[in-house]
């Protein structure tokens, strides 16, 4: 079970995906396709991945904290848990597309 500083932590990961990189005035801005959302929000859980291997890795080392290895597999967790949370969501809402009568 995620503890509620985890989801917060988790919560604030998908803001700054969601939040995208200030455009400079005069640029028109379009939307983020579903796609693009989905794509950034993958590479941003494969990163956190990639960032709790390494903190794990240099605390088999002996060069990192423990602390910070235990941080960065929670957040790794939860951000997998709202991946997770999500194909759930959409799997069943193709489910109840294909219940709908013709």
């Amino acid at each position: 079970m995620a503890t509620p500083v985890a989801a917060a932590g988790a919560y604030a990961n998908i803001a700054k995906i969601t939040a995208g990189v200030p455009k400079p005035p005069g640029v028109e801005t379009t939307p983020a396709s579903f796609t693009d959302v989905l794509k950034q929000a993958l590479t941003a859980v494969h990163e956190t991945g990639q960032r709790s291997d390494a903190q794990t890795n240099a605390a088999v080392r002996g060069k990192g904290n423990m602390i910070d290895v235990v941080t960065a597999v929670s957040e790794t967790e939860v951000a997998i848990d709202a991946v997770v949370a999500v194909r759930d969501k959409v799997i069943a809402a193709y489910e109840d597309i294909l219940k709908m009568p013709i």
